[in-house]
């Protein structure tokens, strides 16, 4: 397997945690289920055939995707392809930050993959006909960076009541809490809503869950409690009930099945 990551430079740092490269990919099954993980990401498909989503139950093909698309910010499990023999070049933003990327608010995206020629510029529509052409991984990684710069540089401004929010809570879910926010922020609760919602693509509580989630998923693949008790009080539950609840809302399993099921990669779980 070919699988390279690339830091893009500042401003596009700010923005964009990663581009993505991978190929000759080979596992022996075809279909994962994808946890939601607070992500945002652009996927160009460098070969000639359609990848599909697949309902989640009983994995019938329901959304073929081909070339480009965006991948909205996820408040539940996808049942996708397992990148066998796939070709991918991946933009991966930082979470809420793919504002300036789109030309709506990105709530309008969550939980969708949509068809690129939908929601982004020609400029992105058309990296896909250069990758195509250009052999070096490396290459590849600098072209983009240089288009993304030149389509894009005027709107990279952060917006730091954004950024603000969405720190407090992935650096610490197990604290956050809506009421501290707005009151260090400034903003009424209500703005605050609207704002995160057009920006993140969730509402603050909704994204808190999903990162919470996240910590757990962490914490478990890295055999890291012995009791799911510990993990509930570690990742900012409730109590135990609410943390299998939110887990198997999010995943589809429960923590237990979970850890007899998860594969190398945290978010994906073998399902066909």
């Amino acid at each position: 397997m070919i699988f390279k990551l690339h830091i893009p430079k500042y401003p596009l740092n700010l923005f964009i945690e990663s581009f993505i490269y991978y190929k000759d990919y080979n596992p022996v099954h075809s279909v994962d289920r994808f946890l939601p993980d607070g992500n945002i990401n652009v996927v160009i498909d460098l070969t000639d055939y359609p990848k599909f989503i697949y309902d989640n139950h009983t994995l019938k093909e329901i959304q073929a995707c081909r070339n480009v698309w965006f991948s909205g910010i996820r408040s539940r499990y996808i049942t996708i392809p397992s990148g066998r023999d796939s070709e991918m070049f991946i933009i991966n933003f930082h979470k809420g930050m793919a504002y300036p990327f789109v030309e709506m608010p990105l709530n309008e995206l969550t939980d969708y993959v949509i068809d690129g020629e939908l929601v982004l510029t020609n400029k992105i529509l058309n990296l896909r006909e250069k990758l195509l052409v250009i052999s070096d991984i490396d290459n590849k990684f600098r072209y983009t960076e240089k288009i993304l710069i030149k389509t894009f540089g005027s709107r990279l401004k952060m917006n730091p009541f954004i950024n603000f929010a969405v720190t407090a809570i992935t650096n610490a879910p197990e604290k956050s809490a809506l009421n501290e926010i707005v009151n260090n922020c400034g903003y009424s609760q209500k703005h605050l809503i609207k704002i995160f919602k057009e920006h993140v693509g969730l509402t603050p509580n909704a994204f808190l869950k999903v990162i919470r989630f996240q910590k757990a998923v962490n914490s478990i693949s890295k055999g890291k409690f012995t009791d799911w008790s510990s993990v509930a009080y570690d990742c900012g539950y409730y109590d135990q009930a609410h943390f299998i609840n939110d887990f198997k809302q999010f995943s589809g399993f429960t923590p237990r099945e979970y850890t007899q099921q998860k594969s190398e990669f945290t978010n994906y779980i073998a399902v066909g």
